[in-house]
């Protein structure tokens, strides 16, 4: 077989990778392999060693058991490639040619990733709601981005922000000011013990946005009889929609699609985000999201590979290169 392209998604649970084919007689993925290690970041951020010592084994099992010889091209998208993703850049590109043969590198940020696989290469806008919250959109002139600041500064509407904003009503309850929910309340002290030492719980924690984004489920779960809770919800469904109307294209009819672990959340959230999106981007075709980010990460391999690519390409969003020295 020909040669093929790998195709990464690295994120906070580890590395998926994808080896396929594409072109002509292509046949698209071929085989996958996973690792449960995210990849670390430090002082010079995103780890290149740590990434590559992951993802060379997996890529030679890959081209043996499909028969692919050779990866001309390479698509890594990650979380953190905007902010982090300056190691990577140097080192990578010239790695990853003396390994695989590699003649061209993706770097994206896994935002793109989530964008390209939720609609492919079309005008729109995509926002990512889980733990965090990040919108992206594009004209397929340039790319746009929205909040993706952290639980101390933004990802507002998030599962972490969610999650703080019921703990905050809890204690609102506790010490008797208004706008407190004694449904929050009993909640919140079943799930992490007296109010009282919550800051205890909470604070030390290296993974606070995943503590708080433990407590939106229940949120979800008070919102049918508790007006605190509903409000929280109404609240999260606003400040989704005010990112994806700040990054959705203004001419046309963009489609726009809201992915994540958020959803499973259901009517609560969902009822009040489908009622925001229309009165904040009355022209968007709401979508169902089609894939997820390492299907968008197959997506641009696919058209690299191809001389097709249709994406704009940008240093921090989008970066492509030719790798050095590919054999």
């Amino acid at each position: 077989m020909s040669a093929g392209f790998l195709a990464v998604d690295s994120g906070g649970s580890g590395l998926r990778v994808v080896v396929g084919t594409a072109g002509d007689g292509g046949r698209g993925p071929l085989g996958r392999r996973v690792s449960g290690e995210p990849v670390r970041t430090g002082a010079r951020g995103i780890d290149p060693g740590h990434l590559l010592a992951q993802l060379l084994p997996m890529a030679t099992a890959l081209t043996d058991e499909t028969g692919v010889t050779r990866l001309d091209t390479v698509v890594v998208g990650a979380a953190g490639m905007a902010t982090l993703g300056d190691a990577l850049r140097a080192e990578l590109p010239g790695a990853l040619a003396r390994e695989l043969g590699t003649r061209r590198v993706a770097l994206a940020a896994d935002a793109v990733t989530a964008y390209v696989g939720a609609l492919g290469p079309r005008s729109g806008a995509v926002v990512a709601a889980g733990t965090g919250l990040i919108a992206t959109g594009t004209d397929l002139i340039r790319w746009r981005r929205a909040d993706g600041w952290g639980h101390l500064l933004g990802d507002c509407g998030s599962g972490a922000w969610i999650g703080r904003a019921g703990l905050e009503a809890a204690l609102r309850a506790h010490d008797g000011r208004e706008g407190g929910s004694g449904p929050l309340l009993a909640l919140a002290e079943e799930r992490f013990g007296p109010a009282s030492g919550l800051p205890g719980r909470v604070y030390p924690r290296s993974d606070r946005p995943a503590v708080l984004a433990s407590f939106a489920p229940d949120v979800a779960a008070c919102a049918a009889g508790d007006p605190v809770a509903a409000g929280v919800l109404r609240t999260a469904a606003r400040h989704i929609a005010d990112s994806a109307a700040a990054v959705c294209p203004r001419d046309g009819e963009p489609r726009v699609a809201v992915t994540g672990g958020l959803l499973k959340m259901g009517g609560p959230l969902v009822v009040p985000l489908e009622e925001e999106l229309a009165k904040r981007l009355p022209r968007a075709r709401r979508v169902t999201a089609e894939g997820d980010p390492l299907d968008g990460a197959v997506r641009i391999a696919t058209g690299l590979a191809t001389g097709s690519l249709a994406l704009p390409e940008d240093d921090r969003m989008l970066w492509v290169t030719s790798a050095p020295g590919g054999r």
